[in-house]
């Protein structure tokens, strides 16, 4: 179809048609960014964990007063959750992963060097590789013999004996190969704190690290550490099981820990599934939000097309009838129209473009974004070229539905 009739009849409605461009084209900019920031939000929901999620529960508890034996009672609670029938492994953990919150520390691979290479979680508990599900891709399990009360622990690095503490650990595939890029990470050396050094003796392929705010800073930055913990520094019990169990273990877990010593309080309870669910609401609410926005955007700017569509319509009535009636088929004013509001709505999406990476600058250097793929540039593109098409649908069709005797005695 020749475009030049098309174009001379737009240059006659100039306003009107720049304004329906620049909507097009904030609506482009803004649905590319909000499709983007969608994606990001989804992509941060599906962070691995690394653990069975399915499969665990947990008890978080607190004491009332004081409890001097915290580690022998620790040792027959764990004992007391595993004789559960139908758990497979239980254990105390400093931790949860989806906690809101984490212990961390700066990691060095030099005890002399002067910034962190990173900054990662350290997860402490017995048995943690079983009762979490974790994958061992490379190395060993912590040992037995390895492990230390962590008040045992504090009392060393209160009196400074380094030497005495610990000194193997566990990290994810994604810390090994950020602090040492192509090398085998078994047998190297990592410090903490004050020149701490530690043995990597096994690579974990993953496990998530606890903490909104962390998940931007490296979300697999994980290490198990030989570390035993009691529920007076704030741990909480998991509890591996089949799925279809969880339910039925949770409550035998709260009613036997209750009935070891009813002197506590339950903080917390359930799946680890939920769990999840709970720490991602935000992430699940905002983008619903974006969602949302980026809808109402585009109905905004569909019934804009609409509405310009059908009064041109009824403005060339007179117009429509005269080329039926010189021999136009219904096809032919169907495809005019729709030609017209490619060309109009491709203007707006070529200035959308150019607004849409100015706005993905902007929130690269005020919130620390990553650049947008290229791929989301032509994915609202289409998008925007498939809704002018189907706003102008009916117009379109109406224009074609006119009768050249009617439209010919309307002069």
């Amino acid at each position: 179809m020749d475009i030049r009739p098309i174009l001379f009849t737009l240059r006659r409605h100039k306003l009107t048609c720049f304004l329906l461009i620049l909507q097009i084209a904030f609506t482009c900019a803004i649905v590319c960014n909000t499709i983007f920031l969608i994606g990001q939000r989804l992509d941060r929901m599906r962070t691995p964990s690394g653990v069975a999620e399915r499969e665990l529960v947990y008890v978080q508890m607190a004491y009332i007063g004081d409890r001097p034996d915290a580690n022998a009672r620790a040792a027959e609670d764990v004992a007391a959750l595993q004789s559960i029938a139908g758990v497979k492994a239980a254990t105390l953990i400093n931790e949860l992963p989806f906690d809101d919150g984490s212990d961390n520390m700066d990691v060095r691979t030099d005890p002399a060097q002067r910034m962190p290479s990173l900054s990662a979680t350290q997860y402490f508990g017995e048995n943690l590789v079983q009762t979490l599900g974790l994958r061992i891709v490379e190395g060993r399990d912590l040992r037995p013999e390895e492990y230390m009360d962590l008040s045992d622990a504090f009392t060393l690095l209160a009196n400074k004996q380094y030497d005495k503490l610990p000194n193997t650990t566990l990290v994810t595939r994604a810390m090994a190969d950020r602090l040492w890029p192509g090398q085998d990470p078994l047998g190297k050396r990592f410090y903490v704190g004050q020149g701490i050094p530690f043995t990597v003796v096994g690579v974990m392929a993953d496990l998530i690290r606890p903490g909104h705010d962390r998940l931007g800073l490296g979300a697999q930055y994980s290490t198990l550490w030989p570390v035993r913990v009691s529920l007076t520094e704030g741990a909480s019990f998991i509890i591996r099981c089949a799925p279809q169990d969880r339910d039925r273990v949770l409550r035998a877990a709260v009613d036997k820990l209750k009935a070891l010593d009813p002197n506590r309080i339950v903080l917390g309870k359930g799946t680890i599934e939920q769990h999840r669910r709970d720490f991602f609401q935000n992430d699940r609410a905002m983008a619903g939000m974006l969602l949302g926005i980026c809808l109402a955007l585009l109905i905004v700017t569909a019934l804009g097309i609409v509405g310009l569509a059908s009064f041109w319509v009824a403005q060339r009535n007179r117009s429509i009838g005269v080329r039926r009636a010189l021999g136009a088929t219904r096809g032919n004013i169907l495809h005019y129209f729709q030609t017209e509001n490619f060309l109009l709505t491709s203007m707006g999406i070529a200035l959308g473009m150019v607004l849409a990476y100015g706005i993905n600058l902007f929130l690269i250097v005020h919130y620390e974004l990553p650049r947008m793929p290229v791929v989301y540039f032509p994915v609202g593109a289409i998008l925007l070229w498939c809704l002018g098409q189907a706003a102008v649908l009916g117009p379109a069709l109406r224009a074609a539905a006119v009768p050249p005797v009617v439209a010919t005695r309307s002069v």
